[in-house]
């Protein structure tokens, strides 16, 4: 079971090159099988993190969730896609025609892109490049031009204010999670995923005196970049109807609901990858099997998130992340130099003691900050100040 896929995958390049395939075409096969793969794992993963999610915020909300389709409503997915795909496709009369048509298609594009980087289990990734971990956050930012495209595109003043605050957004909290991954790349010492999976063995990096604060900045940063409650800013049903999608309807709206789930789940791959050992775990499991759980715990704090948390204002989550994660991550570099400075001295208490203390200090003063721009936020405005 440990080696299941990468076995399969073995014997159909083995039964090609049997067929007389040439030898210089097995490379391309073998990326052409990885890459299948994902495109077909991918997109059942997304349809039932929606039957997932539903379930648990029903019990979150005392109902059912899905359960007349098939046992358990595990069918009420492939329903709700059999539906999307009948739905008609309506296009605003002074629409960008050509832009309206191709900024659902292309936001699916990177997301794809995302799952070749991360390894999926030992020896499982598709794309294993030196610099995997700067490949996954280029073809993450280029989500944002997209959004910001199909705002655009139906000529609405809600989708456009939609997908300003998702370019907003992307750009404010892409900052502090890429220096929260720097942190886990100074211990590691490499930019690929499968080394620092490798790197951390059974010490996972989440246990080191630095790395929770940079794990718990990564994962709010992720559940911002990914447009999930409470940071859905560029959705706000209450504010902008259906923010950047509301003139997408029928397969156009599904793409973007795919991009949406895909990109959260493989968030969560990377979250995993880089704080919580990836595939390592007990030698009776396969490692994929590992990696796969522990990416949805972290996908079930997310729907916990959401059946939980109120959406944030505009300003309030724009605050969080320049004036609170920001900080917060920079310090948080420095106290990962510290500790590997301290630990590679012999100096083990030190390498425990002072970066938490640094952290710990810095934490309450950008808590006493924070605090006082939210309440101050939140107070009754007077005539003058509504004016």
């Amino acid at each position: 079971m440990e080696r299941l896929f990468i076995e399969l995958k073995s014997s159909l390049i083995d039964l090609a090159a049997w067929f007389g395939v040439p030898a210089g075409w097995l490379p391309l096969l073998s990326a052409f099988l990885s890459a299948a793969t994902i495109m077909a794992a991918a997109p059942v993963i997304m349809m039932y993190q929606t039957w997932f999610e539903r379930k648990v915020v029903g019990r979150f909300q005392d109902r059912y969730g899905p359960n007349r389709v098939g046992p358990f409503g595990l069918f009420q997915p492939i329903a709700d896609g059999v539906k999307a795909l009948q739905k008609e496709d309506l296009v605003p009369a002074k629409a960008d025609k050509l832009l309206h048509f191709l900024a659902p298609a292309l936001v699916v594009v990177p997301t794809f892109m995302l799952f070749l980087f991360v390894p999926w289990g030992r020896g499982m990734v598709a794309a294993d490049i030196d610099t995997g971990l700067l490949f996954f956050f280029a073809f993450a930012g280029l989500q944002a031009p997209i959004i910001v495209t199909a705002g655009w595109a139906p000529r609405n003043k809600f989708s456009v204010l939609g997908g300003l605050r998702a370019a907003a957004q992307v750009l404010s909290y892409g900052v502090p999670m890429a220096i929260s991954a720097v942190a886990v790349v100074m211990a590691a010492g490499s930019l690929s995923s499968s080394a620092i999976v490798e790197a951390q063995g059974d010490n996972w990096f989440i246990l080191t005196p630095w790395g929770a604060f940079a794990f718990v900045i990564f994962f709010v940063c992720v559940v911002a970049e990914t447009k999930r409650t409470p940071f859905d800013m560029p959705e706000a049903e209450s504010e902008l109807v259906a923010g950047f999608h509301t003139e997408y309807s029928g397969l156009k709206f599904a793409l973007f609901f795919m991009a949406e789930y895909m990109g959260s789940f493989a968030a969560c791959m990377l979250a995993t990858t880089l704080f919580l050992g990836g595939w390592s775990g007990p030698e009776f499991l396969p490692s994929w099997a590992i990696f796969m759980a522990k990416s949805g715990v972290l996908f079930f704090v997310m729907v916990w998130f959401r059946g939980t948390l109120p959406r944030l204002r505009i300003d309030q989550m724009l605050g969080l992340a320049w004036k609170f994660l920001f900080p917060l991550s920079l310090v948080t570099m420095v106290a990962e130099g510290l500790w590997y400075f301290l630990r590679t001295d012999g100096r083990m208490a030190g390498a425990i003691l002072w970066p938490l203390a640094i952290l710990a200090v810095s934490y309450w003063i950008l808590s006493v900050v924070m605090m006082r721009e939210f309440v101050r936020g939140n107070k009754p405005r007077g005539k003058q100040d509504a004016w």
